[in-house]
């Protein structure tokens, strides 16, 4: 199917083309960005200001596929970070539901400085560790700067728990040549060794690297091979999680292309541990994401 233009101006355009069966993206050309957002999850694929780098990364052997998660971009881990171990011991899938569900389109405004899509899902019943009446809206602006805004609202008729992330794989010339500053000082637990409330100097991001830090500040990844600085700031979420596989570990995942991990890093704004929504209530996650030349 070819490209189908949703809207068009003087300053962009927005256009819909299919990638695989039912899944489809939407295509940004803007003179002051591209962008691509993939409805399959609500995911986030690239975003490219003009003069700059990609910002994101996408693993060039990622699936396209229905219930398959898109290796990249920005996932959405919902309802649950993580695993998610029924009574049983049994592991309900990593991450949640929302980054393999079908989002839809609800709006998009194109202006001269930006660009707008609104995308939501909602259901109920949709997996057994959470049965929950829910809806989800993602709101997107695209300019010289990224805004992410995921709300959530509860629908049931009792309080239900959550957990989160913005799961963003930033694209950078080496995890040996990005640093992390801000989060120097802050306390982290090390998932691959273990270790709780720890505390380290991180010299920078090669792999396997894996920790929750403790912190809820802006963040800045510098990247001395690209010469940029990404700024993130985040809003209603706890902690920061910084990862990437390293070689042995990327080497047996099928959709990390090779040698892929040397081309990421992520650093999440999350919320690991369970949070509470009311019912009928909503809580809105953001981060709005920077870019600069050093």
């Amino acid at each position: 199917m070819s490209d189908a233009i949703l809207s068009s101006t003087p300053f962009a355009s927005i256009s819909q083309a299919s990638v695989a069966q039912n899944i489809s993206t939407l295509e940004i050309k803007h003179f002051l960005f591209t962008a691509s957002v993939c409805l399959h999850g609500g995911h986030v694929l690239s975003w490219q200001p003009t003069g700059h780098d990609e910002v994101f990364w996408l693993s060039k052997t990622t699936e396209f596929k229905n219930g398959k998660a898109i290796r990249g971009g920005i996932p959405i881990c919902w309802p649950w970070f993580g695993p998610n171990i029924d009574e049983e011991g049994n592991n309900g899938g990593n991450h949640g539901f929302a980054r393999t569900n079908c989002w839809q389109l609800v709006s998009h405004e194109i202006t001269e400085q930006d660009v707008t899509l609104v995308i939501e899902i909602n259901g109920e019943n949709e997996h057994y560790l959470w049965p929950a009446k829910f809806k989800l809206l993602q709101t997107l602006v695209f300019s010289t700067t990224f805004t992410q805004q995921l709300s959530i609202t509860n629908l049931s008729l009792e309080t239900v728990n959550f957990s989160s992330a913005l799961h963003s794989y930033f694209a950078v010339s080496n995890p040996e040549n990005v640093q992390v500053p801000y989060l120097e000082g802050a306390l982290f637990d090390d998932k691959i060794t273990g270790k709780k409330q720890q505390e380290d100097q991180l010299v920078n991001c090669v792999g396997p690297i894996d920790r929750i830090y403790y912190c809820s500040d802006k963040q800045v990844i510098i990247d001395e091979g690209l010469q940029r600085k990404i700024t993130i700031e985040a809003s209603q979420c706890q902690q920061w999680v910084l990862w990437n596989p390293g070689q042995e570990i990327a080497g047996n995942m099928q959709d990390i292309h090779p040698h892929g991990e040397n081309e990421f890093v992520c650093l999440e704004a999350a919320n690991t541990q369970w949070q509470s929504i009311g019912a009928g209530d909503s809580v809105i996650l953001s981060q709005k994401i920077t870019l600069a030349k050093i």
